[in-house]
């Protein structure tokens, strides 16, 4: 009799979720295991000892033990300096993209890490001579607001209440608390950086570096001092760089509070209004414009049309009245910037606080007027609205607009902010004298770098990116009106008595110099006046934080210093950043690199994609989505969570949505998963494209991978109790080998190319998923169980697969170690042999990393094996629907289609049988009868394995499981029909709502039909499911 078992199969894994929902002591389901708790260790190994590994190994993997001591060891064993460890393999440099001193590392942070740590522990292992170079960034604007913050939040004082000395001492208190955290966060992720050679970009060698390179650029004529546009922040009265700008999108008519103001004020608006005609050619006569600024119109200087707009060709040559000055101001021609079909086709121009009125200002010679002090209050050139803040004016202007009768109307208009990132205040393009770098031939000095391969940038997609930026580039302002930072190493310098006199945006007044007497000598000579008749004032602006920060590939070496680093080891290997910074740091590295050493900074640049949460969000303190990796490390409790948020420098408002965010995103908190899990679970995301939407349940499943390796290890140990071999025995001979370790040896083969061409490649999840597989698939679950019975005596070759297997492990825990290197580090140092090597080889971390092996080189090995599989897997498929259990030996039969695959079979039993728990395998030609009593699951047109079992299960219980399943389903089916049988079903119910119904209900309908199928399948089987004696499936 033969039974067909298609349907049944087919539910094998939706019966076990009906059959198997117990729950375990505590309500937490049946499989999952908790690691919530926080482990307690006591490390008991001296700093910078290494940690004894004589003891027993624990039952479970541990992230807190296993991590301890490792770190301390390394650093004093000077692992993590450059040295070469084998001849003729070069050298590897990278700098660290300094993190910034203004708190404490995130998640982004920790994939920076470990896509760095992974690449510098992968070519030390490789034997060549590696450099990190570490360091923190002083970060001017970002940690002067921080520290702002804490100043008025704890305190209620201000920057102006200490003075600008006492202030940066402050700020240097804050850099001493933060910076060792952040390098304490580094230790923790296994970062092995060169920690000798860090850097600051503040200390001594950096400021030197920042002053020399200002001073060279000037004499190149490339630095220069204009009255430009800039983005200001208004709360913190500064210039702010185009990353520090945010973009919002606002509706039509939105009335909101903006930072800084006490009242609401209406955005999203165009205001229309009028222009009355100087010297009209008919009474009344008027241009209407329109804005979203009203409060901008204090600052108006001219109209523009468009030359060839036949409405307007009278008002050629003639002039408009100012609303509220009365100033007369041209109506001029612009083709440029007017579009005759937007609106009226006149525009206001307001070149002292717009950019492309800036510009149309210049082509026509208009009046640039400032309205606006640094606070964002009026000053006099807004009278009668000196002294009011900005917003509150916009308010104003409209209503008076309409007492004059000027007022011409007010639409919706939909728009985008700028909004400081720093401050949250909007942004306010303002003119001011600034220190600006003209780019436009570096930047073309960097484009031909790409152009021509002398760089290259990964992936190469950004290669347009780079074209567009780099493209029509604008001069870099670098000036900011700051404290915290690099003060400009120029001065204003002029004659005693004229102090006030002077037009301070002159170039004229300004001396660039590496010291104020330098700057004296100069301003003597060309003044043709003695040094003691001058008066001499050091800006007092700092530099824009990335100019200090693009001299890090040089600077990080000594330069401008001919040190023998600088000279060794510059221009570096790779440069490993976020892709949201490939202009604002990497282009200006590149071109401040070419001017300055005529050499690019790096060979490669490697951009990762950014960490956002699970939702896709970006990741933002005010959200309450950051997430510091120890606390994933560790583990942290919801309650703990909150706790940090309100001991931070966020406003009560901020503090109360980011609390609600950790509520959805955290609700019982990060369970401890420890470094290594979080590093693979970073690397494996890379996968993902430009953004990595990071889930911490993830991580959480690589801590289950770190226990398998634990326990498989654990394993072998035990079955390398007698064996005489360690890191210095020879290599297993392929030939001569059985099958199996021959398998396993081509296995870890490909695994090793795949992993290396993955690293090549910067492909890391490539190199986590390879590793993964061959650990778990062809490690664990083929190769230990089939080692099982070898070495309880059963089958013969025991000698030679305890050396197969520790060549196995041992290279695979060197494979992973750059993923990995705690784990895989106390793993290794368990094998056999491993305390009898020399010091200099006694860490994994500088051991031989795994290189193919032509020899183990075996794809036909492989294609049997695979074939092998197949079929156990379509055992273990029938066993599993039959709940038959590991320990119930079977009869299978399988029926080959050609010799060939007959020749496998017959000559591999011992696979079939081990791991598809047979008792005898029969093979079956094309020719035999299909045998009775059995189930069937064809495997391919010339593979059939059919599973003898008669007596194995009892076909009554299984029934009644399935019609209890059955019954259940049918009652969520009604239900569900019900649902969507309401009336007015379709427009009452929302559209994601249904949508999700007409899921549910599609599904429920193919679980029912599968269900049916099953009973009818099951109640086929008749005789062939009597149970015999005590032979009955356990369920």
């Amino acid at each position: 009799m033969l039974i067909c078992m298609y349907i049944y199969r087919c539910v094998c894994s939706l019966a076990g979720s009906f059959f198997h929902r117990g729950k375990r002591k505590g309500g937490q389901e049946d499989g999952v295991k908790s690691y919530f708790e926080k482990e307690e260790y006591t490390n008991t190994t001296p700093p910078g000892e290494k940690k004894d590994m004589s003891g027993p190994m624990e039952g479970a993997y541990k992230p807190a033990a296993v991590e301890a001591a490792w770190y301390d060891w390394w650093d004093k064993m000077g692992f993590f300096e450059p040295k070469e460890r084998q001849s003729n393999r070069g050298q590897f440099t990278m700098v660290l993209p300094p993190p910034n001193v203004t708190g404490s590392l995130h998640l982004g942070h920790a994939l920076m890490g470990a896509v760095e740590d992974a690449l510098v522990r992968w070519h030390r292992m490789l034997g060549k001579e590696v450099l990190w170079l570490p360091g923190l960034d002083h970060a001017g604007i970002a940690t002067q607001t921080v520290v702002e913050r804490k100043l008025t939040n704890k305190e209620g004082i201000t920057r102006h209440d200490l003075g600008r000395e006492e202030f940066v001492r402050r700020v240097w208190e804050w850099k001493e608390e933060y910076g060792g955290r952040i390098f304490e966060q580094f230790h923790r992720l296994a970062a092995s950086m060169d920690w000798k050679r860090s850097f600051f970009t503040l200390d001594e060698v950096r400021a030197k570096a920042v002053q020399e390179a200002f001073v060279r650029l000037h004499e190149a004529g490339l630095i220069y001092r204009a009255n430009r546009l800039v983005n200001w922040s208004c709360t913190l009265r500064t210039a702010i760089s185009d990353i520090e700008v945010d973009y919002k999108d606002i509706p039509k008519n939105h009335r909101f509070k903006p930072v800084g103001h006490e009242r609401a004020a209406d955005f999203g608006q165009l205001t229309h209004f009028a222009y009355k005609i100087h010297e009209p050619a008919t009474e009344g006569e008027e241009l209407v414009v329109a804005t979203t600024r009203p409060e901008t119109i204090l600052g108006d200087t001219g109209v523009a049309v468009h030359p060839n707009d036949p409405r307007y060709t009278h008002l050629h040559g003639k002039f408009a009245i100012h609303p509220f000055s009365g100033r007369i101001i041209p109506i001029v021609l612009d083709a440029e910037l007017v579009d005759m079909e937007f609106g009226t086709g006149a525009v206001k121009l307001t070149p002292a606080h717009d950019p492309n009125d800036f510009e149309a200002g210049k082509r026509h010679n208009l009046e640039f007027i400032n309205i606006l002090n640094d606070d964002g209050t009026l000053n006099e050139n807004g009278a009668p609205y000196m002294g009011e803040k900005r917003f509150d004016v916009r308010t104003k202007i409209v209503k008076d607009l309409e007492a004059k009768g000027l007022l011409r109307g007010v639409e919706g208009h939909e728009m985008r902010l700028g909004i400081c990132s720093r401050s949250g205040d909007i942004v306010e393009p303002m003119l001011r004298p600034q220190w600006y770098v003209d780019c436009e031939g570096m930047a073309a000095a960097a484009l031909k770098a790409v152009r021509e391969g002398e760089m290259e940038l990964i992936p190469s997609s950004f290669n347009g990116e780079w074209e567009r930026w780099l493209t029509g580039i604008r001069p870099w302002c670098i000036s900011r009106q700051l404290w915290w930072g690099h003060r400009i190493p120029a001065y204003l310098i002029v004659p005693k008595g004229m102090e006030s006199e002077v037009d301070t945006s002159d170039q004229k007044w300004w001396f660039v110099a590496r010291s104020e007497d330098e700057a004296l000598d100069a301003a003597a000579a060309a003044f043709s006046c003695a040094k003691d008749s001058l008066s001499i004032t050091q800006d007092p602006d700092v530099l824009d934080t990335w100019f200090s920060s693009g001299l890090l590939p040089f600077s990080g070496f000594g330069w401008p210093e001919e040190t023998p680093e600088l000279e060794h080891f510059f221009p570096g290997d790779l440069l490993e950043t976020g892709s949201d910074i490939l202009f604002f740091w990497v282009a200006r590295m590149v071109m401040m690199s070419l001017q300055l050493t005529g050499k690019v900074p790096f060979r490669k640049v490697f951009l990762h994609p950014l960490v956002r949460d699970k939702t896709g969000k970006k990741m933002s303190k005010t959200l309450g989505n950051v997430i510091d990796p120890i606390d994933v490390m560790e583990g942290i409790t919801l309650e703990e969570l909150h706790e940090q948020v309100r001991n931070s420098n966020l406003a009560p408002a901020e503090i109360e949505r980011a609390l609600k965010v950790q509520n959805d995103q955290f609700p019982k908190g990060i369970p401890p998963c420890g470094s290594d899990a979080l590093r693979f679970a970073l690397l494996s995301y890379t996968a993902q494209g430009s953004n990595i939407n990071l889930d911490p349940a993830r991580i959480c499943s690589y801590r289950e991978f770190c226990n398998k390796m634990w326990q498989a290890t654990k394993f072998a140990l035990l079955n390398l109790e007698d064996f005489t071999g360690g890191p210095q025995s020879g290599e297993p001979m392929f030939e001569g080998l059985s099958f199996v370790n021959q398998w396993i040896l081509s296995r870890l083969n490909s695994a090793v190319i795949e992993v290396n061409k993955a690293f090549e490649a910067y492909r890391f999840a490539d190199a986590t998923d390879a590793c993964y597989r061959f650990f778990m698939d062809d490690l664990c679950s083929n190769f230990i169980e089939l080692m099982k019975p070898i070495m309880r005596g059963e089958v013969e070759g025991k000698e030679d697969s305890q050396l197969v297997l520790y060549t196995c492990l041992s290279a695979v825990l060197r494979l992973m170690h750059p993923l990995m290197p705690f784990v895989t580090e106390e793993l290794w140092q368990r094998l056999p042999g491993t305390n009898s090597l020399p010091e200099e080889e006694s860490s994994i971390m500088i051991q031989p990393y795994p290189e193919p092996k032509p020899q183990w080189d075996a794809p036909q090995i492989q294609s049997k094996m695979v074939i092998l599989q197949s079929i156990i897997q379509g055992v273990r498929s029938m066993r599993a629907t039959y709940s038959l259990a590991p320990s119930m030996k079977v009869r299978v039969f399988v029926r080959c289609g050609s010799p060939e695959l007959a020749d496998i079979v017959q000559e591999n039993p011992f696979v079939i049988n081990t791991l598809a728990y047979c008792e005898d395998v029969q093979i079956l030609s094309t020719e035999d009868p299909r045998p009775e009593f059995c189930a069937i699951n064809i495997i391919n047109e010339k593979l059939e394995a059919f599973l003898y079992i008669k007596g194995l299960i009892n076909v009554e219980a299984e029934l009644q499981k399935l019609g209890k399943a059955l019954e259940k389903n049918q009652k969520s089916l009604e239900g569900m029909r019900r649902r969507v049988a309401v009336p007015d079903y379709e427009t009452k119910v929302p559209e994601r709502v249904r949508e999700q119904n007409s899921i549910q209900l599609n599904a429920l309908e193919e679980e029912a039909e599968k269900l049916a199928a099953a009973i009818t399948s099951m109640e086929a089987l008749g005789d062939a499911g009597k149970v015999d004696g005590s032979s009955s499936s356990s369920t």
